[in-house]
Order: C-alpha cells, then sequence, then structure tokens
C-alpha cells in the first residue's frame, strides 16, 4: 500500500443501516453503490417481474419474499473513501443476526419512513446501538408520499429514542407538492423537479439564508412555510455538535427519498464527514488501537452457501486492528491452532473477488471449512487475546426436525450442522432418544431453514411445531439430575453439550425452582 497504515485506517467507514421492514433500506442501500460506481443501475426490492433485484438480497427465498433476510456486506469507494456498508435484515426474527452486525460497525444509519415514524423494530435495534454508544445518523424517507409533518416526527424521534437531533436539512412540502428541501449544512436549497429528473439541482443562498434574486420555487408557499420553520429550528431548537455525535447522544437528521434517489448523495458526503473512522475494541482486559501493527480481527457471522455450485461457506471477519495479507499467518485465539488465511474475498452482496489487502475497519470473508465460531477472534504473531464476547439471544420458539427420507440422514445432518453454525437457530438434543429440536427467536428463522434445507442440501425435513418454552441453561450442571426432566421442564443438551431446561411457561419454571432451590439457572440474553 502506498498510503501509511494510519492513513488507510482513517479513510475506512464502516456502517450498518437498520430500519423498521419497508422503511426503505435496501432502496437507499442500492443508491449508495449506485453512487460508489459499484453497480450500474439500482435493482428494486419489487422488480421480480423484470428478473431485476436488489444487489444486498441475495439469497433466493429474499428475492422470493422482496425482503432481506440475512445481514449481507458492500463495500465501495467514495471520494478517498472506503466504505463498507452491511445492510442488515430489517424482520425482527432476525434480530440476533442484525444485533451481531452492529458489533461489527463504527456507526450506524437509521431510516424512518416519513409516514409512519418510528416503528417496534427501529426501537428495538436503536436500543442496541445506543447500548453500544455508537453514532447514529438519521434518514427520514420516502418524501416523494405524503407523510406526517417534519416537526411531529422530530418531537417523535427526541421522545420516543431519547436522543437529541439536529436536521441537516429540512424538507419543502411533501408527497405530490414536493419541492425539495433546504440544507442547513450546505446553506442551499436542493430543488426536486420531479421524479423522473434523476439530477438535483442546487440552489445557493445568501447569508441571510435565502435565494437572492428570482427563482420557481420563491413563488410557493411551501418554502415560505420551510423558512419559517427552519428560522424555528434555528432559534429553538438543537445546536450541531460534533462530539454529541460521536458519542451518540445526537442523530443529524436527513430527509429524502430513496426511490427517486433526492438527498442521497448529500447526506453520502455529509455521512462521510462527520462518522467515525474505526474505532478502538475491547478485549477481556485491554484495548486495542485500529492503527496498531499486529492484524486482529473477529468473525461476527458464518454463511454457507453464498455460492451453491460450490456449496462453500464463508466467514465474515471484522478487522480491528493492522493489516491483511493474504497469505499471513495468524492463531485463532480460542484453540490456539495456527492457520494461513490464504483463500480470503471482499464483497458486493453475493459477487466476490479476492482480496490482497485490507485494513482496520474492513471487512473480508475467509473460506471456512468448519474451523470457525461466531464470536471467534484472530490475531497474528505472538499476540494471544479474545476480544469481547458476541450477544446470542435465548430461543423462544421450538420445533422437533427429522429427515423426511432416510436415505437423504448425510444431507439432512450437513445441512443443520451448518445452518446451526450460522447462528439463526440453535441446537439441542433430547437425552435419551437424541431427538434434535431447534430452537429460534421468531417462527421466519423455520421457514427460512426448512426452505434452505431442501434447496441447498436438497434435503426435505419434517417439523412438528413444540411450541413457546422457556429456556434456561444451568450454573451448576453437577447437581442436575436425569429425573429432574419432564414434559414441563424438559432436558436437552445444546450444541456445546450444555445442559439446558426447557420450560412449558413461567408456572412451570417458578414450580421448578421452588422445588429444587439449589439449582442456579441463567439465560442468554
Amino acid at each position: 500500500m502506498t498510503k501509511s497504515l494510519e492513513q488507510e485506517v482513517l479513510s475506512r467507514r464502516t456502517f450498518a443501516i437498520i430500519s423498521h421492514p419497508d422503511a426503505g433500506k435496501t432502496t437507499l442501500t442500492e443508491q449508495l453503490l449506485l453512487f460508489g460506481g459499484a453497480i450500474r443501475s439500482a435493482g428494486t426490492v419489487k422488480g421480480k417481474k423484470t428478473g431485476k433485484f436488489a444487489t444486498s438480497d441475495w439469497m433466493e427465498i429474499e428475492k422470493q419474499r422482496g425482503i432481506s433476510v440475512t445481514s449481507s456486506v458492500m463495500q465501495f469507494d467514495y471520494d478517498g473513501f472506503r466504505v463498507n456498508i452491511l445492510d442488515t435484515p430489517g424482520h425482527q426474527d432476525f434480530s440476533e443476526d442484525t444485533y451481531r452486525t452492529l458489533m461489527a460497525v463504527d456507526s450506524a444509519v437509521m431510516i424512518i419512513d416519513s409516514a409512519k415514524g418510528i416503528e417496534p423494530q427501529t426501537l428495538k435495534l436503536f436500543k442496541v446501538c445506543r447500548m453500544r454508544g455508537i453514532p447514529i445518523f438519521t434518514f427520514i424517507n420516502k418524501l416523494d408520499r405524503q407523510g406526517r409533518e417534519p416537526l411531529e416526527l422530530l418531537e417523535e424521534l427526541e421522545e420516543v429514542l431519547g436522543i437529541e437531533s439536529y436536521p441537516m436539512n429540512w424538507p419543502i412540502g411533501m408527497g405530490k407538492e414536493f419541492l425539495g428541501v433546504y440544507d442547513r449544512h450546505y446553506n442551499r436549497i436542493e430543488y426536486f423537479k420531479n421524479q423522473e429528473d434523476k439530477m438535483s439541482t442546487y440552489v445557493q443562498l445568501n447569508q441571510d439564508g435565502e435565494i437572492e434574486g428570482d427563482h420557481e420555487i420563491k413563488q410557493s408557499s411551501l418554502y415560505d412555510q420551510a423558512l419559517e420553520e427552519i428560522l424555528l429550528l434555528n432559534e429553538a431548537g438543537n445546536s450541531f455538535s460534533e462530539e454529541k455525535v460521536k458519542n451518540g447522544e445526537l442523530t443529524p437528521v436527513f430527509f429524502g427519498s430513496a426511490l427517486t434517489n433526492f438527498g442521497v448523495q448529500t447526506f453520502l458526503e455529509t455521512y462521510l464527514q462527520f462518522a467515525p473512522p474505526p474505532q478502538p475494541r475491547k478485549t477481556a482486559d485491554s484495548v486495542v488501537e485500529p492503527t496498531q501493527e499486529a492484524f486482529s480481527g473477529f468473525i461476527f457471522k458464518i454463511q454457507a452457501n453464498m455460492n451453491p455450485a460450490h456449496r462453500d461457506r464463508i466467514a465474515f471477519v471484522r478487522i480491528c486492528s493492522g493489516q491483511f495479507d493474504r497469505g499471513m499467518s495468524v492463531t485463532l485465539a480460542r484453540t490456539g491452532k495456527q492457520m494461513k488465511l490464504s483463500q480470503s474475498t471482499q464483497f458486493l452482496a453475493d459477487d466476490r473477488s479476492t482480496v490482497n489487502e485490507a485494513v482496520s475497519g474492513d471487512i473480508i470473508g475467509l473460506y471456512d471449512t468448519g474451523t470457525y465460531q461466531i464470536g471467534d477472534t484472530i490475531v497474528s504473531g505472538k499476540n494471544r487475546f479474545e476480544y469481547e464476547k458476541l450477544p446470542q439471544f435465548t430461543p423462544e420458539i421450538f420445533v422437533k426436525v427429522s429427515a423426511k427420507n432416510v436415505m437423504k440422514q448425510k444431507s439432512f445432518y450437513k445441512g443443520i450442522d451448518q445452518l446451526v453454525q450460522e447462528g439463526a437457530i440453535q441446537y439441542y438434543k433430547t437425552l435419551r432418544t437424541e431427538d434434535i429440536i431447534l430452537g429460534a427467536v421468531g417462527q421466519l428463522q423455520f421457514e427460512v431453514f426448512e426452505h434452505r434445507m431442501k434447496n441447498e442440501y436438497n434435503a426435505d425435513v419434517i417439523m412438528e411445531n413444540i411450541g413457546t418454552k422457556i429456556a434456561r441453561w444451568i450454573e451448576n450442571e453437577e447437581e442436575v439430575k436425569e429425573t429432574m426432566s419432564s414434559s414441563r421442564s424438559l432436558l436437552v443438551k445444546d450444541r456445546y453439550g450444555r445442559l439446558v431446561f426447557l420450560f412449558e411457561n413461567e408456572f412451570s419454571t417458578r414450580w421448578f425452582q421452588d422445588k429444587n432451590p439449589t439449582i442456579r439457572l441463567y439465560s442468554l440474553m
């Protein structure tokens, strides 16, 4: 690399896009990729008849349903920055995948539908960002449709999320009367002529924040209304503070329309200006700086069959320090095993190219033959440390699963093994009969599991619903007896061999605790 390691690291911006389903997350991702030159035209999620799908929705079931059910990674260069976007599942049944993805980024972009405001999944994901203290940038989308009043949206943002906001721009009208935005940051009007005209027209403002001379937009009462609201924001609104943005205490707000590609470029350029470069990462007993020379990273996702023709598995690595060079030797901290990283890749959803070099902040993929687990740390040299553990959810619904065709047992077990390692579903086995039970946070995970078993492993499955259960792990396993297992408190083992009780309901859990006060139970998250 011609640049120094520090310069390379400082040019990285790694963020996740979070939102409720249908707020326009995938559409915004497409437009950002378009500006980065990574794609020639933006696929729309609804373009099923044309066979044109969103770049970030690569899995077959995503194309069929028009939703994102797995995190995908895209990388592009823009204006001297190397941008890594992680597009996360919007569906709440896949929030665990999203939580882990949020551990791998330095900032988040939150998309809000201007007609719906803050929705449940947005709130849930926002809380994770706040918990981690990562900067949040807000894009209020769908201004080309009729929505709620901007001031009302800002008020809801601050009250529900408990964060200060600062509108970087302000809409002039909306829906059919949408004329553009008043750009407070760049002191200009971004003019929206019509939906067919994809190019924005900019009108610079004078020192008083008004258009000099004649302009057609000045003839509209909506322009006067916007000026009044801007005056109100200037006098009574929050002040912009780069420090508060950095600490996740204030969110810069952008109004626009991802579908018509209005306001997206301004958003991207402003985001790159204020978003943080790669940040230091905590280990069990220290902090690792991103510019440290020694290479280190952690695996936040494992994905099987990104290329169905080759039945491959990819481990997604967030590089936290130093520089990656293809062919380098690293140590897997969990086992102490040394390995050579000769097969590595970078992403545009399922389109991959070999990567020879990468630095802190980048996301790379390593071909995995079953070596890695989610949360693993890899380090170069004589370093031996592990990054903070990634969250794992306690599943809430359970099914008993078996192979429909006994002749396909090999494919069945291989499929289960690989899909369980991805972390979307959790694996349990009954003690005596060794029945396989799968647990998940939401029903859609089972539907995706069934679909992928059939399509990727050629294994039809029989799934018997055993309903909601309360899963509890045991701190003092040595005191547990097999006789404690019953239909109301089923004793099973998880994939790591740890004992777990699956309780029928809250009453069963309390009854068990009263009968066995010495047994110490805990949940994952």
